[in-house]
């Protein structure tokens, strides 16, 4: 923030003065004469938000990040050997440095970057310092309002509700990494010291809360449907909208309800039972104005569940459908042919980087369950009567997910032709110990890969990342069944029951939890975990890790439930199985197997201070009142 900050003091209206038709264009280069004046800069609709778009680019592409995405940094993922840059593999040995450009992300993060980046291009771009700049330039757009001269109440309202939104989301994204930080909702002179002080989290949530409040208030349900957004009608999908303020108000009052950001704010290591009731109401107005048929969102089927995050031979279509809520920008969709399709197999299947990435087989074996909706046992070695688990056919009567998330042994990864009869074994993922997929630089070390982001025949034999499929990766920041899950969450440490609902949606956090199960195809909440509120909130977690699984949300839930340092979090292990009998190549659930055991990869020694990243050396030294994070 060294830089960033002066940038925030340096401010003036000069940035104003340029009109950016498009922020995908970088206007630093423009020629002189595009120089155009203040009035003009802001005095209509079109000037002003030609002027908003750059905070769009400001919001970094997490799945584009650079030539390898790293952004799962919880118990669930872990990198091949060859990885040892990404922020992930520092993550695992404590080093909570590394998010930094001087502490060794160089470009390989999305944390950071080594400067403002609003161009097209996806690479290079860092949530620190964009987050200030953006800031910044909110602040800038929202006191030259009154500039805005030649323009209807609607698109004043369109101006004002998205530089309030973008306000607001820069600060929560840093809060929820770094914890309580100054509120910034002024353009800082350039002539005064900044003695800006951090404040509490809680501080920081409600001021948040205050700017999505009012841009809920402004902005409309769907661009589409205003007169403004039909000059670009079709083409809306990722204006900021009344339902991602509402979503984002919703997960900023949850956030702050959660045992971590309480605990910092009150001193309290439970759930703070009133954030936690405004979210789930706030939630609730959301999923009303859903069910009741008033939005463009809906859950996707389940034959769809794919499209959440990919599509392919649609023209580069968007991915996400009705279900994506909040999602980056993009330029070239083609991109993922350079980047995410190619990182979850070993190299020799896709011709990508070495560094590749795959669920660690704790995480599999913890949450993804069986088809009557039942967990594995906790020795997975050991048959399960009640769930109808049996270890040696591990894969089989699974949880529907399970088969569209994980790849696991005996799956056919090639659907084609192999030219190379030397190669036509590597057509089935040969996961089991010592197998081919395990190969020790670019291979799984857990025993599962992952294909929920990237189709099989994303492999150097089917090709489907070639031009030709058009494939387009693009993971949400959140979509329509994490507001689900939210609501259920907030809804029952809120109002302290399984049978209560919010006051402004009619479904209990059963009922809300049942239905992203009942999407899967499986039954809903068994009897077992419906005694008691801590019995169901385990469960609830349970669903949200299979559900939302690799999607960057498990780092974050586990801190703000101060389960990170915690046994059995801390250790991410792999399943180690030998073939038996047979190989069925046409069903690979029914392949037998023996000698199953998992064993430990890595151990995270975490303490305390993991819960928070800390801050840039050089921007804790500007000010007394801008201090470390505790530990650090």
């Amino acid at each position: 923030m060294n830089n960033y900050i002066k940038s925030l003091l340096r401010a003036t209206i000069w940035v104003a003065m340029f009109f950016v038709v498009s922020a995908c264009e970088d206007y630093l280069e423009r020629a002189p004469e595009s120089i155009i004046s203040e009035e003009q800069a802001f005095q209509n609709f079109t000037n002003f938000q030609g002027y908003v778009e750059e905070l769009y680019h400001c919001v970094p592409n997490f799945t584009l990040s650079n030539w390898v995405s790293s952004w799962n940094w919880g118990e669930d993922e872990i990198e091949s050997t060859a990885g040892t840059f990404t922020f992930s593999y520092n993550v695992d040995r404590g080093n909570f440095w590394a998010w930094q450009v001087e502490n060794g992300a160089g470009n390989n993060g999305w944390l950071d970057a080594n400067g403002t980046n609003t161009n097209r291009d996806h690479k290079n771009k860092g949530l620190w310092p964009l987050a200030w700049y953006a800031i910044r330039k909110a602040n800038m757009g929202l006191e030259n309002l009154s500039l805005m001269k030649d323009a209807t109440e609607e698109e004043r309202q369109l101006i004002e509700g998205q530089l309030l939104f973008f306000r607001a989301w820069f600060h929560f994204s840093l809060i929820q990494y770094f914890g309580g930080m100054p509120y910034v909702d002024q353009v800082l002179p350039s002539d005064e010291q900044l003695t800006l002080p951090r404040l509490s989290y809680h501080e920081c949530a409600d001021r948040v809360a205050q700017d999505l409040e009012r841009a809920v208030d402004l902005l409309p349900i769907d661009w589409d449907d205003t007169t403004t957004g039909r000059r670009t009608l079709g083409k809306n999908q990722l204006r900021i909208n009344k339902i991602m303020a509402l979503g984002y108000l919703g997960k900023n009052y949850l956030w702050a309800g959660s045992p971590l950001m309480n605990s910092v704010s009150t001193g309290s290591q439970t759930y703070h039972a009133e954030y936690c009731k405004k979210a789930a109401d706030t939630f609730g107005e959301l999923l009303q104005l859903v069910e009741s048929g008033e939005t463009q969102y809906a859950l996707l089927p389940f034959e769809q569940y794919n499209d959440n995050f990919y599509t392919m031979g649609q023209n580069w279509a968007l991915a996400g459908g009705t279900e994506a809520i909040f999602r980056s920008t993009y330029y070239s969709a083609n991109d993922t042919h350079w980047r995410i399709s190619k990182q979850y197999k070993p190299t020799f299947m896709d011709e990508g980087d070495p560094t590749n990435f795959y669920p660690t087989a704790n995480y599999v074996h913890d949450n993804f369950g069986m088809a009557n909706g039942l967990p594995l046992p906790d020795d997975i070695t050991q048959a399960d009567p009640a769930s109808g688990y049996d270890p040696n056919y591990p894969w089989k009567d699974r949880d529907p997910r399970f088969y569209k998330t994980i790849v696991y042994d005996g799956v056919k990864v090639v659907q084609g032709a192999i030219p190379d009869a030397n190669q036509e074994i590597n057509r089935y993922a040969n996961l089991h110990t010592g197998g081919s997929y395990r190969e020790v630089v670019t291979g799984s070390l857990s025993g599962y890969a992952s294909r929920k982001f990237s189709p099989l025949a994303a492999n150097k034999y089917d090709r489907a990342y070639d031009w030709g499929s058009a494939l387009h990766i693009n993971v949400p920041y959140m979509r329509l069944a994490d507001i689900y899950l939210m609501y259920a969450e907030a809804t029952l440490m809120g109002y302290n029951s399984l049978g209560a609902p919010s006051n402004t949606f009619s479904k209990t956090p059963l009922e809300a939890v049942n239905l992203i199960r009942e999407r899967a195809g499986i039954p809903g909440v068994q009897d077992r975990f419906l005694g008691s509120v801590g019995d169901f909130l385990s469960e609830l977690r349970r669903e949200r890790a299979v559900e939302l699984a690799f999607e960057r949300h498990r780092f974050n839930d586990l801190r703000r439930w101060m389960l990170l340092t915690e046994e059995p979090y801390t250790t991410k292990t792999s399943f180690e199985f030998d073939r038996a009998g047979e190989f069925n190549t046409d069903d690979p659930t029914e392949n037998r197997i023996v000698n199953m055991r998992e064993e430990v990869i890595i151990e995270r020694n975490f303490t305390s201070k993991h819960y928070w990243l800390p801050l840039k050396l050089a921007d804790v030294s500007l000010y007394p009142d801008f201090y470390q994070n505790p530990g650090w």
